[in-house]
């Protein structure tokens, strides 16, 4: 099922490309002064790679999902808030343990600076997502929801009047959670690298 839907994000930010590289055959004039300025929606794809604490698996797979952001903008300082929610296939096993990361989530402030089309940023914020063990013997399996927190660093680059490419890098750090099935504390951190496109509005 999350391959599925994986492949479904994948298709939203391949089927983005014609429309923004279409705008940009059209757009030779320099970016207006207020480019970032305003809401946005977009999509991503990327590579998620990570460790459980005190377990030996290192959950790693494909991750993609959607965001959603504002920004304001002031000569070339850029602000705001962004909110994403994203599908990782991301687990790895050991000696019968299965550990997973289903799903996880960010709600994020940005700074950064403006040259002309191209944007430098940083990001930091609130992180929430699913840990999940599973006995791959039995099925059983047990889930945590936990929150941590998020930071990392990305280039956006401006395309055409409403659309943007952009590279992060991405950091999520989620709290430890004690698991009844093997009667120990478990966390995850995992770094990710991902792609994506943005529309303005």
């Amino acid at each position: 099922m999350q391959k599925s839907v994986l492949a479904v994000f994948a298709a939203l930010a391949l089927a983005s490309v014609p429309a923004a590289a279409a705008d940009l055959t059209s757009y030779t004039t320099p970016m207006r002064a207020s480019f970032w300025q305003g809401p946005y929606v977009g999509a991503n794809l990327g590579y998620q790679w990570g460790s459980v604490s005190s377990a030996p698996q290192d959950p790693s797979g494909i991750a993609g999902g959607l965001q959603a952001g504002y920004n304001w903008q002031n000569g070339q300082f850029v602000f705001g808030g962004e909110t994403d929610l994203q599908i990782s296939d991301a687990d790895d096993r050991f000696a019968g343990w299965q550990f997973s990361n289903p799903w996880f989530g960010t709600l994020r402030a940005r700074a950064g600076i403006a040259m002309n089309n191209v944007l430098f940023y940083g990001t930091v914020g609130l992180a929430y997502g699913t840990l999940k063990l599973e006995d791959t013997l039995t099925g059983a399996s047990e889930s945590a929801t936990k929150l941590g927190w998020a930071g990392g660093v990305g280039l956006e680059v401006g395309l055409a009047p409403n659309w943007s490419a952009r590279a992060e890098y991405l950091y999520v750090d989620l709290g430890d959670h004690s698991f009844g099935l093997i009667g120990s504390r478990h966390g995850m951190e995992s770094g990710t690298l991902r792609f994506g496109v943005n529309y303005r509005f």
